[in-house]
């Protein structure tokens, strides 16, 4: 209960804050990219896709329909992830930061996991030492592009971006009471 002598307890401070999202639309080579998280994680892909192909094509029986199978899973995580290992490294995710990147990826990588799952299993059942191996480096590329998965999941969720910065503003204004008469 306030009394009439009395002044009313001062308001709490407001904050205010902003944030800006800063995008650099011109296209230029960062070899840093690979040293996050994110790129090596591709290159990582990249190895293991580019290891489960050599060993189905070194084998003699690199014809059979489950090493074919396996080769085009294989082929088409090589090129997904290379191309946008590309793109990221010529920040060509930043020009375009409209397209939702971070959604793209991590539904083809979890089409990816699925793929990796039946070519793996498939040539492993095979019984050839070279299709074991392969469908080995095949599962190791499963585990990676469902932990990659995860990650844009989770960075989908937080609001992240996929290639660029926020810029954090806070601001506190004090307002102060009327002096007295």
């Amino acid at each position: 209960m306030a009394y009439p002598n009395q002044l009313p307890p001062p308001p709490p401070p407001q904050t205010m804050g902003s944030t800006n999202t800063v995008f650099i639309t011109e296209t230029r080579f960062d070899p840093s990219y690979v040293k996050t998280l994110p790129g090596i994680i591709k290159v990582v892909v990249i190895v293991l896709n580019l290891i489960g192909f050599i060993c189905i094509q070194s084998s003699a029986f690199w014809s059979n329909g489950r090493g074919v199978y396996f080769n085009i899973v294989a082929h088409l995580g090589l090129w997904f992830s290379g191309g946008l290992l590309v793109l990221y490294l010529f920040h060509i995710v930043e020009k375009y930061h409209n397209i939702k990147w971070l959604k793209i990826e991590m539904i083809a990588y979890i089409v990816m996991v699925f793929l990796y799952l039946i070519a793996s299993t498939i040539v492993v059942a095979f019984g050839a030492a070279a299709y074991s191996a392969a469908g080995f480096f095949g599962y190791l590329a499963m585990v990676v592009y469902g932990g990659d998965a995860f990650l844009k999941y989770k960075a989908l969720k937080a609001g992240e971006l996929a290639q660029g910065h926020r810029v954090l503003a806070k601001q506190t204004h004090v307002t102060t009471p009327p002096a007295l008469p």
